[in-house]
Parts: C-alpha cells; structure tokens; sequence
C-alpha cells in the first residue's frame, strides 16, 4: 500500500538526500578508451646501492655486568618502602626493637604445607585475643647444595610470609609487617602489628 509522494516532500527529500554522504563508493567503471592506449613498460633498476654497514664489535654499547636475577629486590626493601598504616611514633619505636611482642610463632624448619596454615591459625587467633604485636619468625633460610637452571631464592619462608599476610583471610587482620629488629630476630624474623578488633 503505497502513495505517491506530494511535491513538496519530494522537494524535501532531495534537499534531504543532496547533503547525504554515500557510505560505500560505487566501483568505478574501467574507462574503455583508456584500454586501447598501451601502458608504456615500466624500467626496472637494480636495487638502489646502500651505504656500507658502520664497524660494528660485540658488546660494545654494553652497559657493564649482567644484571641479576631477583628484579623485584629484597623482601626486607619492599617492606621499608611499603606506606605506614599505623601510628609513626609506635612504628618507629616498634622497628627499633623498644615494643615486645605479646607472641610469637616459630615457623623455622617447617615446609610451606605445614607453616601457612600455622601462620594463619597462629595470627587469627591472636587476633580474637586482643594482641596487637606478634612476631612471625621464619628463620633466614638455608643455601641449597644444589644449583639448577632455575634461581631459587633463600629462606623459602622468609619470602613467602609478607605475601601470606597480605592476602585474605589475614589481609583484614594486618595493619603492617616490619623486618624485626636484631634483638627478636632480625632479617629471620618480621613484626606483626594487627588491627584492633571491634
């Protein structure tokens, strides 16, 4: 059921249709009087002669000795440059070894199967006792006779205690972690300060 369109909406249409931008391009046809004229052959050259390579010695833009492997740096590194979430009087005093822990768990010779539940229970329930300043000791860890392709880190623990802190379910429970001072333990050691429960 169509109806022929009026003059003044055809008018309109057009006026319409001429600021329109077509979206796809009509394929233009080949010109056929441009098919009769020969293409003139195109020369072909050799490959333009290029400048000789400048001398060149292995590794002599090098920066000096090889990096090493740990490119995130020291555990004890992370935790000095990591924000403080408590009051900075009793972190001061807390790093300088002035506070003692209210507990301490020994981790030290456990697997990483025995030490994280350990660690967790250990921390939980301090918390729900009201403790505020714990103190976790991993032990410095133990060199490996062994040296395969891959680096492994010493003191297994000692890396991996910071990180299991900082994660749920102990994350909430955490205000901060602090390499312990050399009177509980030093760099085999960390300070643990919870938050208070409510």
């Amino acid at each position: 059921m169509s109806r022929r369109l009026r003059p003044e909406e055809l008018d309109l249409w057009r006026k319409v249709a001429g600021t329109a931008e077509r979206m796809h391009r009509p394929k233009l046809k080949p010109d056929p009087e441009a098919r009769k004229t020969p293409a003139k052959p195109e020369v072909k050259s050799g490959p333009a002669p290029r400048d000789p390579l400048p001398a060149f010695r292995l590794g002599q833009k090098g920066q000096g000795g090889a990096p090493g492997h740990d490119l995130m740096g020291s555990v004890a590194d992370r935790l000095h440059k990591a924000p403080v979430h408590m009051d900075r009087k009793t972190h001061t005093r807390m790093k300088r070894g002035k506070l003692s822990p209210e507990a301490r768990i020994d981790l030290h010779g456990m697997t990483m199967d025995r030490a994280h539940p350990a660690l967790t229970g250990f921390i939980m329930r301090s918390a729900s006792e009201g403790r505020r300043l714990v103190l976790v000791i991993t032990g410095k860890g133990k060199d490996r006779d062994e040296d395969g392709p891959i680096p492994v880190r010493r003191g297994i623990l000692r890396h991996n205690v910071p990180h299991w802190l900082s994660v749920p379910p102990l994350s909430g429970l955490v205000l901060q972690i602090t390499p312990a001072h050399q009177s509980h333990g030093g760099g085999g050691a960390y300070y643990v300060y919870l938050r208070r429960m409510r």
